[in-house]
């Protein structure tokens, strides 16, 4: 019978939950969870092999880099790493990831990725932190900028979201500028979530666990 399959499955992961749970907690079907488990093992297991996903191997899959440090790349983990251990297990992988799903909330992403650019977690976007995140996405891919370009990508954005004139961009401001600017999220969907199950095919068939 297929069912006895997901107790199976959850025993494998550090951080096991029930993929049924996971599923109905976040974003992802089960047959997509279960997939992600695939996905998981390959990243947790790339360099140090024990099943838990260290900020090398977290760089290595994303970033295709294991040693290069990117502010950005820094940021994400931190935020990936719920639990505050210094390493990912699969449910604060699973939780983490599902904000990126094409069909997460809107709210969730415009959430995610103001904590991503609140660098030091006052609560606040203040400008140095919005420069400092820019830099690092445009070394991450690559790109080369004057620093006039950066200052005007910078000054533009506040100038649109800081409302008040306070010099700094609270969660509201954020919002709004989100609603305003759509683009702003476009890093915040990954497509191939959704094809998950393509990618990574699931152990487990619903469709034939039957009797």
């Amino acid at each position: 019978m297929g069912c006895a399959s997901s107790r199976q499955f959850g025993a494998r992961a550090a951080g096991h939950v029930e993929p049924e749970v996971l599923a109905s907690d976040t974003s992802f079907t089960v047959n997509e969870v279960e997939a992600l488990y695939e996905l998981y093992k390959r990243m947790s297991f790339s360099i140090i092999k024990d099943g838990l996903i260290h900020k090398e191997e977290f760089q290595l899959a994303l970033f295709r880099n294991s040693k290069k440090a990117n502010l950005f790349a820094d940021r994400v983990f931190d935020l990936f790493d719920l639990k505050r251990t210094g390493v990912i297990d699969f449910e604060e992988f699973v939780r983490s990831l599902s904000v990126f799903h094409p069909k997460a909330p809107t709210s969730e992403k415009t959430a995610f990725a103001f904590k991503l650019y609140d660098l030091r977690g006052t609560g606040y976007i203040e400008k140095e932190e919005l420069r400092e995140l820019v830099l690092a996405l445009l070394d991450e891919s690559d790109l080369c900028l004057s620093d006039s370009t950066v200052e005007a990508i910078v000054d533009n954005t506040f100038s649109q979201a800081d409302s008040n004139g306070d010099g700094k961009i609270d969660p509201e401001e954020w919002e709004e500028f989100v609603k305003k600017n759509p683009a702003a999220l476009r890093n915040m969907s990954l497509p191939y979530l959704q094809d998950i199950t393509m990618a990574f095919p699931s152990f487990i068939t619903r469709s034939e666990a039957k009797d």
